[in-house]
């Protein structure tokens, strides 16, 4: 079964999110299933030179798009195993950042052009298109409404993956039609029409064979309105076709016992884990006490996050005998609110703003908590690396986060973290100061670390499962 991934990022070329993880992970699970799978990617300006310059040109087409004839390289590469086919086009892609440009909507709908004039100038057409997020939500659509008719392009099945629903690809209804060159009958609410606008991810929703999303929560949550982003109705209607799938990482990447960003290479033992936090209190310049439980958190600093929830929670937390260690980049507001906590408690608070790969996984394996207080979250990724580093994670009940992360019985033993549903600063505090008080108690914190350990966050049972919805389509 020839299996081809197209998305906007993966890892090891380009990352701003767990979407890149993700696109660069699966494929070598699906490999281990039997499926070939090829990675079809932007060439942007950001790939690491020792891939950029490894590239072979395999094609050179033109592609129509609106009253546009524009230039479209072919490159091919392998990367860890996984072919990747490059499209080339230094217009639309060599810039300083992979998105956040006034013209998102032509760059994204050459893309998606690209992929379909691409198929046919390949050795083999693929038996499914699996597109991720809205930039390659055209794909299903065009595939449906232009390109059936070319030869063997029938024949190939579409799976939709909603990584996100929160960032749609929304623009003007005139500026879509002008790309794509079509008429009023593809704007209508069974079509590409959004409430007098058109969505890139609606069309991916409406005209794919299946949608899948990133954990089974998160797919029961979108088809209700308080989740939906206002597209519930469009995925209840196709709730037959919608699978949940968890997300998982890729455990030989993230491994506190061969991790190189580590002070001390670790697997069970909570001694060298305490080794990894004294290093990182020196190098953040935090007070090194091996005692004091600290908290972290690498992620965006978006509401979505719920920074909101640790900005009303703060004054009653640096009560607390902690050590709060943060990474991430995002709103302004939610930048300036940490600077401030972070002058009136240096002694409680790191920051770094921006992004380390390195730094991040210092992080996880130093911290003995890890926070996501999330309001919504697709999977999220970051509890799975911090089980993976035998850090217990403190979570909202919601989407992947309900999904992973076991509550701690007391009672029975049983569990791998703490949890609350409520979005409020009141239930954090109180599930806070819960995860402390097992911290104390060390029989119980050897027993909620050991059972994160025993669980297994890889790739192969998701993998598994897309192959099942893979053979389901083709058949």
């Amino acid at each position: 079964m020839r299996v081809m991934f197209a998305a906007s990022e993966a890892m090891p070329l380009v990352k701003t999110g767990g979407l890149a993880d993700v696109v660069g992970a699966l494929p070598k699970a699906l490999a281990r299933q039997g499926v070939e799978v090829t990675v079809v990617l932007p060439k942007y300006g950001e790939i690491p030179p020792a891939i950029a310059d490894a590239v072979t040109t395999i094609s050179i087409i033109e592609v129509q798009l609106g009253w546009r004839r524009q230039y479209c390289g072919i490159q091919e590469v392998c990367v860890d195993g996984v072919r990747f086919l490059l499209i080339d086009n230094e217009f639309y892609f060599k810039r300083g950042y992979l998105y956040g440009y006034g013209d998102e909507a032509e760059r994204f709908a050459f893309f998606c052009f690209a992929v379909l004039e691409m198929l046919d100038k390949l050795e083999h057409l693929p038996d499914i298109l699996h597109c991720h997020d809205w930039q390659t939500g055209l794909i299903p659509f065009l595939l449906r409404t232009r390109y059936g008719n070319r030869p063997g392009y029938r024949d190939i099945r579409t799976v939709f993956t909603i990584h996100n629903l929160q960032y749609q690809g929304v623009f003007s209804r005139e500026l879509l039609q002008e790309l794509l060159a079509t008429g009023d009958d593809s704007f209508t609410k069974d079509s590409l029409e959004f409430y007098g606008a058109a969505s890139c991810m609606k069309a991916g929703l409406r005209f794919a064979d299946r949608l899948s999303t990133v954990s089974y929560t998160y797919a029961q949550e979108i088809q209700t309105e308080q989740y939906g982003e206002k597209l519930d109705g469009v995925i209840r209607e196709r709730s037959q076709q919608l699978w949940g799938i968890l997300n998982g990482i890729d455990t030989q990447v993230y491994d506190p016992m061969s991790d190189p960003h580590l002070f001390l290479n670790y697997r069970n033992s909570l001694d060298k884990k305490r080794q990894n936090k004294l290093a990182l209190q020196r190098e953040l310049g935090l007070p090194e006490d091996g005692a004091v439980p600290m908290i972290g958190i690498v992620s965006r600093l978006t509401a979505q996050k719920g920074f909101d929830l640790i900005a009303e929670a703060l004054p009653e937390l640096m009560k607390e005998r902690i050590q709060l260690v943060i990474l991430g980049s995002g709103e302004p507001a939610i930048e300036a609110m940490l600077r401030d906590a972070l002058h009136a408690h240096r002694d409680k608070i790191a920051l770094w703003f921006g992004f380390n790969e390195g730094l991040a996984r210092r992080v996880y394996a130093a911290s003995d908590l890890y926070l996501m207080p999330s309001r919504f979250e697709p999977c999220g990724l970051s509890q799975l690396i911090a089980l993976r580093y035998r850090t217990v994670p403190i979570v909202r009940e919601t989407g992947g986060l309900k999904d992973t992360v076991e509550p701690y019985n007391e009672y029975n033993g049983t569990g791998t973290g703490f949890t609350f549903g409520p979005p409020s600063a009141h239930d954090l505090l109180f599930t806070v100061r819960r995860a402390l008080a097992y911290y104390r108690e060390e029989e119980h914190w050897a027993r909620i670390v050991a059972n994160g350990a025993k669980k297994d966050y890889g790739w192969e049972t998701s993998a598994r499962l897309y192959c099942k919805l893979y053979r389901e389509l083709v058949s």
